[in-house]
């Protein structure tokens, strides 16, 4: 696959997406530019602002398996992975696969599971694997898990631990639309859903076509120094009780390589990793004023504001 080729595709696929989802380009961006990376997706926001729609938009626009979770509290984590079940006809255990076992899932207001159900997610989004009665099941290598939950303040959810909050490569907020966008949403969905229309538009092999493309994405010397100033920062900030993980550091290598390719470029500029710092390393962090959603946000705008940004030919190797 070329540059080009993926331009074409990622257009096929926004053009989908915008079918059902009035605006949030940069949101859609983020959204395509994490699942070519490989990485799995939070939708944070308040009920009826079109997470789940956007998360089944995406599924409907690719042509993988797609199952859906709708977290409630009395889920249990064999709901999740899926479990062995005695057949006493044959007498032997037979296992029994959970909806993890998939290429996209949609885990629908995950924050509503309890801190144990929710942990059931960890291995497979970090290793691609699930370990059921001491056996490793392997997953395929397009697993992506978009996620939605409400703001913890609302009632009846749980905070998501730290370790779980870290394997999400990207959280993002819809927020609400502008008041030419509802109009548009009204006009949309007033006579059929416009998501029973969607067709595919890209397969699983080309998305792994995609991800190898983005890892030849240059990056210069400079900009992984720029990347690694920021995390180290994070550490360091007076507000910040737990900063960014080296993990978080690496996704957002990742995810620059794959927003440069997405815009045609064979190299990493400052603009991508400033683009792209917010939604992959602001819910990362954790400060002393509280845990309270967002609260990264305004220290890492400060660190992104106070850091210089390096100046050089980002093409040349």
């Amino acid at each position: 696959m070329t540059y080009e080729n993926m331009q074409q595709k990622i257009k096929a696929l926004k053009s989908n997406i915008s079918t059902v989802i009035v605006g949030k380009d940069e949101t859609i961006d983020c959204i395509l530019t994490a699942m070519i990376a490989g990485g799995h997706i939070l939708l944070e926001d308040t009920p009826g602002t079109g997470k789940t729609m956007l998360a089944k938009s995406l599924a409907a626009s690719l042509q993988a398996d797609f199952k859906r979770i709708q977290f409630t509290p009395d889920l249990l984590p064999a709901d999740i992975t899926g479990l062995n079940i005695y057949n006493r006809k044959e007498e032997v255990f037979q296992y029994v696969e959970g909806p993890i076992v998939t290429n996209v899932l949609l885990a629908d207001e995950i924050n509503r599971a309890t801190p144990r159900t929710q942990s059931a997610l960890l291995e497979a989004m970090e290793e691609k694997q699930i370990t059921i009665d001491g056996k490793t099941r392997k997953l395929e290598d397009v697993f992506i898990v978009m996620a939605t939950q409400n703001p913890i303040e609302t009632a009846g959810t749980f905070p998501l631990p730290e370790a779980q909050m870290d394997r999400f490569m990207m959280q993002l907020s819809l927020g609400f639309p502008t008041e030419e966008e509802e109009l548009a949403i009204l006009s949309r969905f007033t006579e059929r859903n416009p998501l029973l229309t969607l067709n595919p538009v890209c397969s699983k092999e080309e998305i792994l076509q995609m991800r190898e493309l983005a890892q030849t994405v240059y990056v210069h010397e400079s900009i992984r120094n720029y990347i690694v100033k920021i995390v180290q920062t994070t550490r360091k900030h007076d507000e910040v009780a737990l900063g960014v993980s080296p993990r978080g550091s690496l996704a957002l290598l990742k995810a620059c390589q794959v927003y440069a390719a997405i815009a045609g470029r064979d190299y990493v500029i400052p603009e991508d990793v400033k683009a792209l710092s917010m939604p992959v390393l602001a819910h990362r962090m954790i400060c002393y004023a509280g845990s309270h959603s967002g609260q990264g946000r305004k220290p890492l705008q400060q660190i992104l504001n106070t850091i210089e940004v390096p100046s050089e030919e980002w093409g040349i190797r």
